[in-house]
């Protein structure tokens, strides 16, 4: 696992006793998660789906739909200690990112910033 100082912007955290990719996104209002990369790493997901107001979204790739939001407790290691988030992802249904993607809008909730590259 990365430690949050990393220059980088994708580090890998804990999230349900395993690990996966997040990439810190400074140009994405909100943190997603494509519905198919949920399919393979988390059974039974979406049994805690909720649903979103939000219906259409759009990337440099196009329009994409979203199906609901999940909340998932996401683990980054510091060396000052491990710090624990509780972002809540929209799901999309159509999104290739096989990332859990943390956007804007929980960087500012959590105080998290990028270093400057």
């Amino acid at each position: 696992m990365a430690y949050i100082h990393e220059t980088a912007t994708k580090m890998t955290v804990c999230v349900d006793n395993s690990q996966h990719p997040l990439i810190i996104d400074s140009g994405a209002h909100c943190s997603i998660v494509a519905r198919n990369y949920l399919d393979n790493h988390f059974p039974n997901w979406d049994k805690q789906l909720f649903p979103t107001k939000e219906k259409n979204f759009k990337s440099a790739s196009g329009k994409m739909t979203s199906i609901g939001t999940i909340v998932k407790q996401i683990i980054i290691l510091h060396r000052k200690g491990n710090i624990r988030i509780n972002p809540e992802f929209v799901v999309l249904d159509d999104a290739h990112i096989q990332v859990f993607l943390l956007g804007t809008d929980y960087q500012r909730m959590y105080g998290i910033q990028k270093p400057n590259t």
